[in-house]
């Protein structure tokens, strides 16, 4: 591959990566060090404060409790890889990797789900236990297990982790490397045929490319569209909350109840969420408002009544955040475009995305270098199934 090049019009680049959040710098991050390409890469980002990208406003967990194999795997290369953030940043390098696990809890009625995703977990090597209620009790006598059948709980590997120190760990390292990254907004996709030939932007004119990757997050919908390309990824919000306790139980897992509702701890205080169901309101697009009352109507009930302690808390703060949602299946579109082949897909991974970002990022670089996956076949998030409408359901989506 070439070199960038550059005229009085127009800049030219190997590889074009609109989205320099977790995902768009992990496949820059990776290409960067992939003995088999030496060519350019440019990342156009339009927020290079990241103050408002979901990576940045992400709760940053990480789990290999999924029904989908390849999302197991997937995170599991992600947790390899933040254990051995040292050996591939240097000493200094600090993640605040916490590794406490996932405890999903389940009713009678989704007793078969769950003991169907342990089967497929432990199948894949993960260290995930069944447990049911008395043991549960046993175990976490701070929890209230009243109409619960059990929980799946998940090992050392399962927790939290700083995404902001993720991201400028890889952002650097690519950009050490060589890699451009661009302040800007792509405005436009030029197409001849069945190929991306260049990336219009707002202030930096015309980039053009040999292989263009969408890595636009909740945005991605919107990049695709600018190439006549359907994808069913759109923003949707989520509300996540700060709060204290009175009397606090002791230091546990991150827990989801049968609600939906989560919880953890972090640094002496508590967040919080949960996944609207279908039948509430939407706002739709990028909206940052944080419904407070939201808080008292939808969580505090599940969260008092699972955790007693918890009936004596106290909001100190909130934020809003938006999934990359793949309204199909709420799993990742990843690799080329059927027809046009130089467009790859790193999109909709429905709240999963950080953790998955170092397994998609080595496996984009390898499509782009190879022209296949190596390490780990990802085919199963392929475009193909978009286009067919043939959903890969992902049962563990929180």
């Amino acid at each position: 591959m070439n070199k960038s090049s550059s005229s009085a019009d127009t800049r030219h680049f190997d590889v074009v990566i609109v989205g320099g959040a977790i995902i768009g710098s992990a496949v820059a991050y990776f290409l960067s060090r992939n003995a088999g390409f030496d060519g350019s890469v440019c990342v156009i980002e339009r927020d290079p404060t990241y103050r408002t990208c979901s990576t940045a406003l992400s709760v940053s967990a990480i789990r290999e409790q999924f029904s989908t194999p390849a999302n197991i795997q997937m995170s599991q290369f992600g947790i390899e890889f933040l254990r051995d953030i040292k050996g591939r940043f240097g000493a200094e390098a600090d993640v605040g990797y916490h590794g406490a696990g996932y405890l999903l809890l389940f009713s009678d009625a989704g007793r078969s789900i769950a003991e169907s995703n342990v089967a497929i977990q432990k199948e894949h090597g993960a260290e995930t236990v069944l447990l049911d209620a008395d043991a549960l009790k046993r175990r976490f006598d701070w929890l209230n297990t009243d109409g619960v059948a059990g929980g799946t709980l998940g090992g050392m590997a399962e927790g939290w982790f700083d995404s902001h120190s993720l991201l400028q760990l890889m952002r650097n390292a690519a950009r050490e490397a060589g890699v451009v990254y661009l302040a800007d907004e792509a405005t436009g996709l030029q197409r001849q045929g069945s190929r991306i030939t260049a990336v219009e932007t707002a202030q930096s004119g015309i980039i053009a490319c040999d292989m263009f990757v969408n890595a636009a997050g909740p945005a991605a919908g919107a990049v695709a569209a600018l190439a006549g390309i359907d994808l069913p990824v759109e923003p949707r919000r989520r509300l996540v909350f700060v709060f204290d306790c009175r009397t606090p139980p002791p230091p546990g897992p991150l827990l989801v109840d049968m609600s939906g509702v989560w919880c953890r701890p972090e640094s002496g205080v508590y967040i919080t969420g949960v996944s609207p169901g279908a039948d509430e309101p939407d706002p739709g697009g990028f909206n940052f408002e944080v419904d407070h009352g939201y808080f008292d109507s939808h969580i505090w009930p599940h969260l008092a009544t699972r955790i007693p302690a918890f009936e004596a808390i106290k909001v100190q703060n909130a934020w809003a955040c938006h999934y990359d949602y793949n309204t199909l299946d709420q799993n990742a579109i990843l690799g080329p475009h059927p027809e046009v082949g130089n467009y790859f897909f790193a999109n909709g991974f429905s709240s999963h995305g950080l953790q998955q970002a170092p397994a998609v990022g080595r496996a984009l670089s390898e499509l782009i270098v190879d022209g296949h996956y190596r390490t780990l076949d990802l085919t199963c998030f392929g475009y193909d199934r978009i286009a067919a409408n043939r959903p890969l359901r992902e049962i563990n989506v929180i």
